[in-house]
């Protein structure tokens, strides 16, 4: 027979590894240290590994706990949404939304298919564009919500995601292999010259501007097709 996860086991794993630290799990949860500790090792023994390595500082995410936590979090995310729709007035009117390219497609396009299907009452209108318009649109009053990238100063919104930043190359033409390497970057200031060239500069790794796009689908073009 396979072991059934609690959920409220995933609850207090998830607010474990977003603390750090048993202790400031249990006074979230407002449970005791030794009840948090014995969720955990239950957890465990149910997974059939260690999910957290114990330090001086605190606790971090084992491979295995890493590979959990996704799934956590989703679960944990699904009933408390499912606990608000059950209590919740309907919701109506027209919402005006901004989305950047960069996550329209791989993210929130599912995201707002499940939304539009849980609120047909709800008019929704979608901007894509790069963050920077959504940012200017929102200040306007011309959207209601905006995702946006930001990788310097937050502008009080609430953190979705922590994104990390990397060069991406093709397994094919190796362009990362020559010298200077032929680079492909956004035609806008700002987010690529302060921080794409800079950790190229910091590295002293010679480059060349090969390829220059508006929008994410031309750097994808300019990478699959060999040019950067």
């Amino acid at each position: 027979m396979k072991p059934t996860l609690d959920s409220d086991l995933l609850r207090t794993f998830v607010a474990v590894a977003d603390a750090g630290n048993f202790t400031k799990a249990a006074v979230q949860a407002g449970r005791t240290q030794s009840a948090v500790s014995m969720q955990m090792k239950k957890l465990e023994d149910m997974v059939g590994d260690s999910l957290f390595e114990r330090g001086s500082r605190g606790v971090a995410l084992t491979r295995r706990g890493g590979e959990l936590i996704v799934n956590a979090r989703r679960i944990v995310s699904l009933l408390d949404e499912t606990a608000a729709s059950m209590v919740a007035a309907p919701l109506g009117g027209p919402v005006r939304i901004g989305i950047p390219e960069e996550y329209g497609h791989a993210i929130l396009s599912r995201a707002l298919g499940a939304f539009a299907k849980r609120h047909p009452q709800v008019d929704i209108t979608v901007r894509y564009a790069h963050s920077g318009a959504q940012i200017a649109a929102l200040a306007a009053g011309e959207l209601d919500l905006a995702v946006v990238f930001e990788w310097q100063d937050l502008s009080g919104g609430e953190v979705l995601m922590h994104d990390p930043t990397v060069w991406v190359t093709s397994e094919l033409h190796h362009m990362h292999e020559e010298r200077p390497v032929p680079i492909a970057l956004y035609n806008r200031a700002g987010w690529c010259k302060d921080f794409a060239i800079k950790s190229l500069e910091q590295r002293d790794l010679a480059y060349r501007v090969a390829y220059t796009s508006d929008t994410n689908g031309g750097l994808r073009l300019a990478v699959t097709s060999g040019l950067a």
